[in-house]
């Protein structure tokens, strides 16, 4: 019996005893975050997937895993189809396969600090309709049967200094009181770990790649807060940086200070907070309005100091980025170079700035048909080596005390065929519609989203994932809630806010293609303008692999974006690098 084998039979004799007919176990944490410490990755532990989202049913005589479409090739790599069903979202969901799956009378468990009320609502309708129950958990079931479960990481806090914040946690504490005070609410309840690290000016090391600490917060009407988190967690630096304003408490007391709010008016956000904290609070007598966390959206819209770091942490990161390519057009040629050699040497090129605290995420660093797995992860199993004829993506980002980035670059190994060079200038040409674009004050992003598919369609291509996410401010290299997206993009764009433009293409078994840059959301002076306009001002700077562009393919306003883009590019990149790089940037920056 195979290890994963051995788990889901472990799971299953657990959930007999328990009289429970199936379990729901969503890769999260108690916080809904995306990416989540080693003791929450239950999912991973049980499947083998080892994606950034996904969930999985168990029922008694059949199992389910449920992700989106970045992960279509991924899962099937990861997890044994012989005991998992595989399934898609958002073209199914759990509920709608619980409806269908789930036998009549069912009693599925599921563990309230893991879901949304949102969640629990539709799973609890679609049972209900075979006469079954969604039944709340004391414990987690995955956690019984995992008997090395790593323990929750107890890595000290750092401070986030306020020149690299731009504004001091006072003032966020205030600014958020005058906002609860409009709500006529007496405290509100943080339980994203992003919004924490953001609103107290910490970071921390709890989760890779993403600087944040294991917290619970409630911040009061009158300024102050209660922090709930390990103590052994602060130093005095810490604590001094805290102040008196800021009560300290073990996390595990989280559950007593919901109960303490007894009759006040609470401020719950429930995209980010679990159905657990709505029942303690409705168990406390607590009068609850529903809105969304203050951090988000004073957190995604950048200020000044905010700005100006990720500008100079992009300035720092595109020069490492370039010299990586530089060194890969070298050493390619010479046979040998491997999908981990390439992304060690851009992680230590990273590190040479010696301003790196993390990488923003696992590299993705794709050698021919591992590039058209959208999240592809090199591992000794899958590692390829960069081939004649191929192409190679990689999709990185660095963590730093002033700015996050994200970029991918796609560059040709050897003489690229006329479908790749066609493919790359579509979605090349998707790159600098959204780079160019000109949008009035209120746009979302799922309105600006075709621009970067149109030319995909045109030819009957498309690609199953967003076109661009928002980024964090040495925070996370996901953050909501401004996206480019068909769906979930409602957001109105608003200056200050950084996203990514990103659009793709994937060829199952073949090669994959993205273009990845960020970009900050500004003003756009226009005369005779009725209405303020705004635009996209290009963050990433790094060379575009000249060799896989169709000049037929692009317009003349195209071709100019392209060389102005470039000369940027060599103007600001070409003196942070070595002599030969910068002869190198200089014949692939070219004009067209």
């Amino acid at each position: 019996m195979s290890t994963h084998e051995a788990r889901l039979s472990a799971l299953r004799d657990e959930l007999k005893t328990r009289k429970l007919s199936g379990f729901v176990v969503p890769l999260t944490d108690e916080h809904m975050s995306e990416y989540v410490g080693e003791y929450a990755q239950r999912l991973a532990w049980l499947t083998g997937f080892e994606g950034s989202a996904g969930t999985a049913v168990v029922l008694e005589g059949e199992a389910a895993i449920f992700v989106d479409g970045r992960y279509t090739l991924q899962v099937r790599d990861q997890v044994d189809g012989r005991f998992w069903q595989y399934e898609q979202v958002p073209q199914t969901s759990v509920a709608e396969w619980l409806k269908s799956h789930a036998p009549d009378g069912a009693r599925i468990g599921y563990d309230p600090w893991l879901h949304t009320r949102s969640w629990v609502k539709a799973a609890r309708e679609a049972l209900e309709s075979r006469n079954g129950e969604l039944v709340v958990l004391p414990d987690n079931p995955v956690d019984a049967v995992w008997r090395d479960r790593p323990q929750p990481s107890n890595a000290r806090l750092i401070v986030h200094a306020d020149r690299h914040a731009g504004k001091s946690s006072a003032q966020k504490r205030q600014e958020m009181a005058e906002w609860l005070k409009e709500k006529r609410a007496d405290a509100a309840v943080l339980s994203a770990l992003d919004s924490i690290a953001w609103t107290f000016n910490i970071r921390g090391q709890d989760v890779a790649r993403t600087p944040v600490a294991l917290a619970f917060a409630l911040v009061h009407a009158d300024g102050t807060a209660d922090l709930y988190i390990d103590e052994a967690k602060l130093d005095d630096d810490v604590r001094a940086h805290l102040g008196n304003a800021v009560r300290v408490h073990p996390k595990l007391d989280f559950v007593n200070g919901l109960a303490g709010l007894s009759g006040k008016t609470v401020v719950v956000d429930p995209a980010s907070s679990v159905t657990a904290i709505f029942e303690r609070l409705g168990q406390a007598g607590a009068k609850l309005v529903e809105a969304r966390d203050p951090a988000v959206l004073p957190k995604a819209v950048k200020n000044p100091v905010e700005i100006a770091g990720t500008k100079a942490a992009h300035l720092r990161d595109g020069a490492a980025l370039t010299r990586f390519l530089h060194w890969v057009a070298l050493e390619s040629p010479k046979g040998g170079l491997d999908e981990l050699t390439a992304s060690d040497k851009l992680h230590a090129l990273r590190r040479e700035t010696g301003e790196l605290r993390d990488l923003s995420f696992d590299t993705i660093s794709g050698a021919g048909p591992n590039g058209a797995v959208v999240h592809y992860r090199a591992s000794e199993k899958t590692n390829r080596k960069l081939e004649p004829g191929q192409l190679y993506l990689v999709d990185s980002g660095g963590q730093y005390p002033d700015g996050t980035t994200d970029v991918t670059r796609t560059v040709a190994i050897g003489e690229p065929t006329a479908e790749m060079r066609d493919r790359f200038t579509r979605v090349l040409k998707g790159h600098i519609a959204i780079a160019r674009a000109v949008f009035p004050k209120g746009t979302r992003g799922s309105q600006l989203d075709v621009l970067a598919r149109q030319h995909l369609w045109d030819v009957g291509l498309d690609f199953a994932h967003g076109t661009g996410h928002g980024v964090g401010s040495f925070l996370s290299v996901h953050e909501g809630p401004q996206r480019i997206a068909t769906t979930g993009g409602d957001e109105p764009l608003q200056p200050g806010m950084i996203l990514s433009d990103e659009p793709g293409y994937y060829k199952t078994g073949e090669y994959g293609i993205r273009i990845e840059n960020l970009v900050l959301v500004a003003p756009h002076a226009m005369a005779g303008a009725e209405k303020e306009m705004l635009c996209f001002e290009t963050l990433t700077l790094a060379p575009i692999d000249l060799a896989l562009v169709d000049t037929a393919l692009l317009d003349e306003g195209e071709k100019a974006w392209l060389n102005a883009y470039h000369a940027r590019v060599l103007g600001e990149i070409g003196p942070l690098v070595d002599a030969g790089t910068q002869e190198w940037l200089e014949q692939v920056t070219r004009p067209l």
